[in-house]
């Protein structure tokens, strides 16, 4: 390559390093709503299954005319299947943090 081309090959590189540079600056905070967030309304949701599934099975055993067998089946489904879906995504977590962890610097 000749000087001119390397210069040329230079220049085009510096300006691509400006502009990474500027988008990385006014890319900032994370638009929409966080992870944490996301992850704490899960929990919530989860904990909420798991209450209505309790309170529809204490209710069917009490005696309770207005909750059938099949309410209270499907509401322990429901629960079920929410907390393993949780369990499954905190191993997913704990696996990618156990990666990062191991990750040479």
């Amino acid at each position: 390559m000749s000087v001119p081309a390397i210069q040329t090959a230079l220049q085009k590189l510096e300006a691509l390093q400006q502009q990474a540079q500027s988008q990385s600056v006014n890319a900032g905070a994370p638009q929409g709503p966080s992870f944490a967030n996301e992850l704490q309304q899960s929990v919530e949701r989860i904990n909420q299954l798991q209450q209505v599934s309790g309170s529809t099975t204490q209710a069917f055993q009490l005696g309770d005319p207005k909750v059938s067998l099949q309410e209270v089946m499907i509401a322990k489904q429901k629960a079920g299947l929410a907390f393993d879906m949780g369990v499954q995504v905190r191993n997913k977590l704990v696996s990618a943090y156990k990666e990062i962890m191991n990750m040479q610097v």
